[in-house]
């Protein structure tokens, strides 16, 4: 055919068109299925007409293009193509999506040569950009595959193939209309023997896409934690202690952190600021080191703000309005509010040497980055604790902790890996290292601060999702995939917390009102 006989035209598809389309579908998709039912494309038709997408010759259907709004979220991340089909092969079309899904561009193959999958593909990233879309994903067949598969596995012909040293006829046309691939999917359309089963997944990205307003409201599914492995070291005054602390803070921001986390009584080095014969009075020295607590609070609220990150305090020695002493974990949110979170349980040595009481509540916190709970060390061996905070829906379990030894780290490492599988929550452990004789009440550390999943397999063998060095000062981050909880909560291999014979037991936090003089009686 010569290109003067030829009189193209961009339309939308309409149901008049379904004859041409089966025909057209049937020749070139003889090998999976052939063509759509015709209550399918009437359907995608009604629900999302402007991503159906035609080219017509003289009135012959020559070339279609297919397309479904989805949610990023969901089908940015390993899916398979059943999971776009529902009851009776009708679409999936999410009114709602914030992305497009290339479902299938055909072209008639008298009529290859010419182009018209780039035109389709233009019109599909000009229609996402005036729908103010966020991307374009697409699962991309690789139908050459199965000549290379008894010598390649699938990256390795997908590296192949974007080094442009095996020719595919789908895989080769996305990556030239700028299409990346973002991974790799398994089993996406089994009955594709050509690719045995493999997908790629690929994205186009709208770089004009503005989101709404609104957006800034929704929870967030990626979070990104930074925490510090403290280094006890003598400091010469406050502000040099603050410095060490805004120096890190700064840090963990540049990396786009939405949290930055430190250890238990991470401060307690100021008690060095007494002369060694004050610091023999253990009472006292607890009491000279809570006299910081408000400044440090201060700054630390300004950091979170200027920094703009969140950041859990470690904890602090406050006193509190009865004149007692407590171990008190604090939440700077970067909007500049302040919550707090008492330790609970006073280990021995604490009772013993520094009359520290424990608090009397516990509550989980709304973030900008999801909702968070902290457990102060010797709180997380205590499994009732964790699962309270599960019921009220907690996403990520802070713990930060100061150990002596490595059997006490421990027993505090291996209840965090507990709480994060029985309460299918993640949970970040942040300790601190160093010896300092020369400073009563304060002589050795041993700490390796982890990040922990729940036991599944959308999380990491071992369910470690990051860890430090033993005894070594540095910083460590992880992002944690929020929507993975919810899947794992609904779908996992097990589902503790849906599973719990609550016919059997109970869990219920008792009110301690009475003691702050509250009559129950009202």
């Amino acid at each position: 055919m010569s290109l003067e006989e030829l009189h193209l035209n961009l339309r939308n598809l309409t149901s008049d068109d379904y004859d041409q389309l089966k025909a057209l579908m049937d020749a070139v998709y003889h090998d999976i299925g052939g063509a759509w039912p015709k209550l399918t494309i009437d359907k995608l038709i009604q629900e999302f007409p402007d991503g159906q997408i035609a080219i017509e010759d003289d009135g012959k259907l020559v070339g279609v293009a297919l397309t479904v709004q989805v949610d990023y979220d969901e089908f940015s991340n390993p899916h398979k193509y059943d999971d776009l089909i529902g009851h009776r092969e009708i679409i999936r079309n999410d009114q709602d999506g914030d992305a497009m899904y290339g479902l299938d561009v055909l072209i008639h193959p008298d009529y290859r040569g010419y182009r018209l999958g780039r035109r389709l593909y233009e019109a599909r990233k000009e229609l996402c950009r005036s729908h103010n879309l966020r991307a374009i994903l697409a699962g991309g067949r690789i139908p050459e595959y199965h000549q290379h598969a008894s010598e390649l596995s699938p990256a390795q012909y997908i590296d192949k193939v974007s080094r442009k040293e095996i020719y595919d006829p789908i895989l080769s046309f996305q990556l030239a209309n700028d299409f990346q691939v973002k991974r790799l999917l398994r089993k996406y359309l089994p009955e594709d023997e050509q690719s045995r089963g493999y997908a790629t997944l690929l994205e186009w990205n709208n770089i004009l896409f503005e989101p709404a307003e609104s957006v800034l409201d929704t929870r967030p599914t990626q979070v990104r934690v930074g925490a510090v492995q403290w280094q006890m070291r003598e400091f010469s005054s406050v502000e040099a202690a603050l410095q060490q602390i805004e120096y890190f803070v700064d840090a963990l921001s540049d990396y786009q952190s939405d949290f930055a986390v430190f250890p238990e009584l991470f401060n307690a080095p100021l008690m060095g600021l007494q002369d060694r014969d004050a610091q023999q009075d253990q009472m006292g020295a607890i009491r000279f080191l809570a006299g910081f607590t408000d400044r440090f609070s201060t700054e630390l609220s300004r950091m979170a703000v200027s920094y703009n990150i969140n950041i859990v305090g470690g904890s602090m020695i406050e006193v509190g309005e009865d004149d007692r002493l407590y171990n008190v974990a604090y939440l700077f949110h970067r909007d500049g509010s302040v919550e707090k979170q008492s330790k609970l349980h006073i280990t021995p040595q604490e009772r013993r040497d520094w009359v520290i009481e424990g608090g009397d509540d516990l509550q989980v916190f709304d973030t900008d980055a999801g909702r968070v709970g902290i457990l102060i060390c010797y709180d997380v061996e205590f499994p009732e604790l964790g699962r309270l905070l599960a019921d009220q829906d907690m996403d990520i379990l802070f713990v930060p902790f100061w150990t002596d030894t490595k059997n006490g780290y421990l027993r505090v490492r291996h209840c965090c890996q507990a709480r994060a599988i029985e309460n299918e929550c993640y949970v970040v452990l942040c300790g601190s290292v160093g010896n300092l004789p020369s400073i009563e009440n304060l002589d050795i550390q041993y700490a390796q601060s982890a990040v922990f999943s729940p036991s599944d397999f959308a999380f990491p063998h071992d369910a470690v999702l990051a860890e430090t060095t033993p005894n070594t000062e540095m910083i460590f981050f992880s992002d944690l995939d929020l929507t993975r909880l919810t899947v794992v909560r609904a779908e996992g291999s097990v589902t503790n917390l849906k599973d719990r014979r609550k016919d059997l037991f109970d869990l219920r936090w008792r009110d301690w009102s009475w003691k702050s003089g509250a009559n129950l009686d009202d």
